[in-house]
Parts: structure tokens; sequence; C-alpha cells
């Protein structure tokens, strides 16, 4: 009635993975540590939002800035390549999440989301195709900004909070902490 049980990692039929699929795999478990260093962890970036408040506070603020913001998304809608200038918002709200925490690298996620709506010129083909080009921009701002949004609301946190709010969560999860 039931098939015979066999302790085969393997499912039938499975594809093998690739070398690139692989190396994310042996990235990820790279990134594993044991709880006690995960809490040491934990205690240190809260420790480290306290002491970049101000940075975090004022970084905020430009992202939701309007001309930061505002005419980012309607430069997108627009059909303008002034869109290309929210990158650099990105760019530097990254640069002060990695100040956090240095000493871990970011989500291989958030990182790719990063890459994917950074570092891009703008050329005249770009508008036959416009979406594919500005959309990744947004998405990677969006991001940027949700994270900084995040270490902001949790930077008076004196202990990591039980339960856990998501957002907090998110947070951790940027450096691979949870």
């Amino acid at each position: 009635m039931f098939p015979e049980f066999t302790l085969d990692p393997t499912p039938t039929g499975a594809r093998q993975r690739t070398a690139a699929e692989l190396a994310i795999i042996a990235e990820m478990e790279s990134r594993m540590i044991p709880e006690v260093e995960r809490k040491r962890l934990e205690l240190l970036l809260l420790v480290r939002l306290k002491e970049q408040r101000e940075a975090l506070n004022e970084m905020l603020a430009g992202l939701g800035s309007h001309w930061t913001y505002e005419d980012g998304f309607y430069r997108f809608y627009h059909a303008s390549f002034k869109v290309y200038g929210i990158q650099g918002s990105t760019i530097s709200a990254v640069e002060l999440l990695r100040k956090l925490m240095p000493e871990r690298k970011l989500n291989l996620l958030f990182e790719e989301i990063i890459r994917a709506g950074t570092g891009k010129q703008f050329e005249m083909a770009h508008n036959e195709n416009w979406e594919a080009h500005t959309r990744p921009m947004l998405e990677a701002f969006s991001h940027a900004k949700f994270m900084v949004e995040m270490a902001v609301r949790y930077a008076d946190l004196v202990d990591p909070p039980q339960p856990m709010p998501s957002g907090y969560a998110a947070l951790l999860y940027l450096f691979d902490l949870r």
C-alpha cells in the first residue's frame, strides 16, 4: 500500500544544480553563525543604531524628500531620464546601512536588488524598453529606504523585542542575523 521508504536526499527526477546555484548555497551556508554569536551581533546592531541615529534620521529625511522620493517616482511615470538620478540616493543609503554592521555582509537578495537597480547609465535605446531599465532603480531605492526607515524606527530599542515586529525581523535579515 505504501511505497518503501529510502533515505535518498535527491528527489527522483531532480536536476543537478548549476555551479552558480552551488556557489549561492555555499555563500549562504558560510553566513550561518552560532546562536550565541547571532545574539551578540544583534545587541551590537542595537548599539550601532543608537550611535548612527542622527545619520540615519538625516538619510531617511533625504530619502523621503520631494526631490528624491516624489520626483524619482514622477520621473519614472513621466519617462524622464532624470529617474536615473535616484541611484545616487540608493547607493548613499546602502553605504550607511553597511556602516551599521561592517563585519557582516548584506543579505544576498538585498544585494541583488541593489545591483540590478544601480550603476546604470541612460542610453536613448532604453526608451524602447523603459520599464525593464528603470523599474529596478525604484525597487532598489524602495528597499534601501525601507531598511533605513526600519533602522530609525527601532533605534530606541534597548533589547531585542519579543514578540518580534516584522520590520525589525527584516532589519535582522538585512545582515543575515535571522
